[in-house]
């Protein structure tokens, strides 16, 4: 698969991920969120991470004391993410497997799924197997915690929209990756998850990213969402 080649590629050479070990602050964020102000204990959860990488979300999740599994196309990151696993004493369950395929998981058995910025990269049939197998085993009042690309407001997104165009609605091609990525209008991200998750905080935030040696502005939807 050209999307499973072009991660490997990104994780053998870095031009755009991270080599940091720390969980991302906007997960944190989140989970502060689910604790103060929805009343959840972190303990014990059941959690999914949907495109782990190298294991910085599910590894903190771990050592909070939660049941972590975590899938990623990428057979180097999932090696990096194990052996950081091992060096902080953690156990999470790490899979090689594509999020745009079926989960290997029982129906209502995850508390809680993470999408940090992974989704995008899926094709719209991909995206639509994303989205009804993560309802599939998340509990009824399970939470997904969901980045991804904005459209609104980044000028670099426009341009590469008009320049490279992916074949699908709102996608363009990342040539320097080989990568095809999906933006969302805020009416596009309501209209895709609301059908099945209840949307209970939603904001747009701007962000940088390296790439290649230089630095791009981007802009992110950071949704806290609810199965219905």
């Amino acid at each position: 698969m050209p999307q499973t080649d072009a991660w490997e590629r990104e994780y053998r050479n870095p031009k755009l991920v991270t080599k940091k070990a720390e969980p991302q602050n906007d997960v944190k964020r989140f989970l502060k969120w689910l604790k103060k102000e929805q009343g959840v204990a972190l303990e014990h959860l059941h959690v999914l991470d949907l495109g782990c990488g190298t294991g910085r979300n599910a590894n903190y999740l771990a050592e909070l004391g939660c049941i972590v599994t975590g899938f990623e196309i990428s057979s180097t990151a999932l090696r990096i993410a194990q052996e950081r696993a091992t060096e902080l004493g953690v156990s999470p369950s790490y899979h090689l497997r594509s999020i745009g395929a079926p989960y290997q998981l029982s129906d209502d058995s995850i508390d809680l799924a993470l999408d940090v910025t992974s989704s995008n990269s899926l094709n719209e049939h991909e995206r639509s197997v994303y989205l009804t197998e993560t309802a599939r085993v998340l509990k009824t009042g399970g939470y997904i915690f969901v980045r991804a690309l904005c459209k609104e407001g980044d000028a670099n997104v426009k341009e590469l929209l008009k320049r490279n165009p992916g074949s699908e609605y709102d996608t363009y091609v990342n040539t320097q990756m080989g990568l095809t990525e999906r933006v969302f209008s805020r009416e596009d991200f309501v209209a895709t998850y609301s059908p099945l998750f209840s949307i209970e905080h939603l904001e747009k935030k701007s962000g940088y990213a390296h790439f290649n040696g230089r630095i791009y502005k981007r802009n992110y939807w950071l949704a806290y969402l609810k199965k219905i």
